[in-house]
Order: C-alpha cells, then sequence, then structure tokens
C-alpha cells in the first residue's frame, strides 16, 4: 500500500462519506417512486390523445430520471460493496459518479427549457420582451452547466472536487437564479391574466401559489447543497443532497402538468352557458352564474389557455326583435 493512500485511511469516515452519499440515494429513489406515481397519473388521464409533444416530454423526462437512478446506484454499489474496505478506489472517482452529473445537468436545463417553452406559449398575443429574456437567461445558465461537466471530468479522485469548487458554486447558483426568473415570470403573466371572474380568479391564485412553492422547493435544495458543498467541502454531505436536485425537478414539472387534474371538483358540469341578449343590448343579470361557471370549467381546464381557442356558435331565431340564443363552448386541450 503507497504512503499516500496510507495518508488517506484516517481521513476517511464512512459515515459523512459514502454514508451521506448512500442516504441521498435512498430519499433519491423514494423521489422517483413519486415520480412514477406522476407519470402514470398524467398518462392515464390523457389517454386517447394520441402522441403529443408534452407526452413524448414526460417520457423523456421519466427516461433520464431512472438512468439518473441507475447511475447513482451503481456508484453507491462500487465503492460500498463491489470494493468494500478499498481504500485506494474509496479515493477514486468511478465513471457512473462523472456521468450522473451530466444527466443532472440535462434533467435541470431540461425542465427550464420546458418552463420557458410554456412561457412562450401562455405570453401568445402579448409583448414577447419577457419570453425572449427568459430565454436568453435559460441558454446562458446551460454555458455554467457545461462549464461544470467540464471541470468534473478533469477530477481523478475525489480530494480533486475541492478544487473545482468555483464550478460547483456557479452551477448550483445559476439554477437557482433560473428557478427564480421562471416563477417570478410565471406568476406575472398568471396574475395580468385575471378575469375578474371569482372563480376564475381563484384557480389563478392557486396555480401562482404553487408555482413559488415548487420553486422555493427546488431552490432551497439547490441553496443546500451550495451550502453545505462550502461549509463542508471535505465530505460528501453536499453530493448527497445533490443527487436529489434532478429528482426534485422531475417531479415540480410533472406536478405541475397534473395540477389541473388535481383542482377539478368532484363533479364536473357539462354544458354550455347561454347568454341571452334581447334587441342587442347585454343583460347580463339573466345569467351571471352560468357565465361564471363556464368561465371556471374552462379554466380550470388549461392554465396557459389562450382566448383564440373559443369556438363561438351563433345561433339566431329568424323572427325579427326576438332574443338571440348564444352558445359559448370553452374547449379545452392538454397542458403544453
Amino acid at each position: 500500500m503507497s504512503s499516500s493512500t496510507q495518508d488517506l485511511i484516517p481521513q476517511l469516515h464512512l459515515g459523512n462519506t459514502f454514508g451521506a452519499l448512500f442516504i441521498g440515494v435512498t430519499f433519491a429513489a423514494i423521489l422517483f417512486g413519486l415520480s412514477n406515481i406522476q407519470v402514470f397519473f398524467y398518462f392515464q388521464t390523457h389517454k386517447g390523445t394520441g402522441i403529443s409533444f408534452p407526452k413524448l416530454a414526460v417520457a423523456w423526462l421519466w427516461i433520464l430520471d431512472a438512468l439518473h437512478l441507475f447511475l447513482i446506484v451503481h456508484c453507491i454499489y462500487y465503492y460500498l460493496v463491489a470494493h468494500y474496505a478499498d481504500i485506494s478506489a474509496l479515493t477514486e472517482i468511478v465513471w457512473s459518479f462523472k456521468l450522473q452529473i451530466v444527466i443532472d445537468v440535462i434533467i435541470v436545463y431540461g425542465v427550464h427549457l420546458l418552463y420557458f417553452h410554456r412561457i412562450w406559449i401562455v405570453g401568445k398575443g402579448r409583448s414577447r420582451v419577457l419570453p425572449i429574456a427568459v430565454g436568453v437567461i435559460v441558454t446562458l445558465g446551460s454555458g455554467v452547466a457545461i462549464a461544470l461537466i467540464w471541470a468534473v471530468y478533469q477530477c481523478h479522485v475525489f480530494s480533486d472536487l475541492v478544487k473545482i469548487e468555483w464550478a460547483t458554486f456557479m452551477a448550483l447558483g445559476t439554477i437557482t437564479f433560473v428557478d427564480f426568473v421562471i416563477a417570478s415570470s410565471l406568476c406575472y403573466l398568471l396574475a395580468t391574466s385575471r378575469t375578474g371572474f371569482s372563480s376564475t380568479d381563484s384557480i389563478i391564485t392557486k396555480l401562482m401559489a404553487y408555482i413559488i412553492n415548487t420553486g422555493c422547493l427546488t431552490s432551497m435544495c439547490s441553496l443546500s447543497a451550495m451550502i453545505t458543498c462550502a461549509v463542508m467541502p471535505h465530505n460528501f454531505i453536499f453530493l448527497g443532497v445533490e443527487f436529489l436536485v434532478a429528482k426534485l425537478y422531475v417531479n415540480s414539472f410533472l406536478a405541475l402538468l397534473n395540477a389541473r387534474n388535481y383542482m377539478q371538483p368532484a363533479t364536473e358540469t357539462n354544458h354550455s352557458s347561454e347568454v341571452l341578449m334581447r334587441h342587442g343590448v347585454y343583460r347580463p343579470e339573466l345569467n351571471v352564474m352560468a357565465s361564471q361557471d363556464n368561465e371556471f370549467q374552462g379554466s380550470r381546464k388549461n392554465m396557459f389557455k389562450h382566448p383564440s381557442d373559443d369556438v363561438i356558435h351563433l345561433s339566431r331565431n329568424a323572427m325579427p326583435h326576438q332574443p338571440i340564443e348564444v352558445t359559448v363552448e370553452m374547449n379545452s386541450f392538454s397542458s403544453v
């Protein structure tokens, strides 16, 4: 045994190194189970809609999530089973550890791109300044991620990770900032989409609170990894926290896709609101409740529904000066 290896033996504490990684993998497996439930729920509620971009995105995220879990499990198996008590192997970085960081980056910035796509859709018909600004920020953030991947692949032993703390701080800080930008943009667009109907505005408020909570969850995990790396750079606690980042991003995005189904009431009325007009003068007092109910039904189907998707069918009585019946049907489409 070389003298350099012997020097590492008293410094190696399995509890806060590979023990921390083992705990991180355990919680990552639990979060992967939650993402499985959400993927199953999503496909169950979208049966018969054919192949669409949201379905492909969900399937792709699930594949990457499963691959990430496989890599971190292999990493733990390599150190704690295949090379148990092999000090020289425990100090080296296995290939699966490096590759899981690549998959982690792809998941995080893939979710950021999907959120950007939602911002672009909900901003349709408005100024494109905000969506373009968000797109530029997300793109620049991917450059920081590439720098992190390059730095990790320059490391051969775990002690080298201390030398690339700058890349870790930049990557975690950047994704936290991007989370803040995305959550703020979505909340702004939703807040400016209020219709004046109490039921619809209530749904928008709930969605805004949900976006803020999920954004805070992922940001807190990233900040926790960054803080533990700064405070305890010589153990692996920050790596155990980092294992959870990708899982939280997948779950937060899937939960947002399923949010409209979570908020559906137990019973659903399938009827069109009828607005009566006499002599060309709108009289809201005749059917205000029906209009509000229809607005609620259309809004909860899709938080990003665009007004151009409303199909209006007019049926006019042949007799002059008779009431004109207007039937408004809100056609929903799958979440983008």
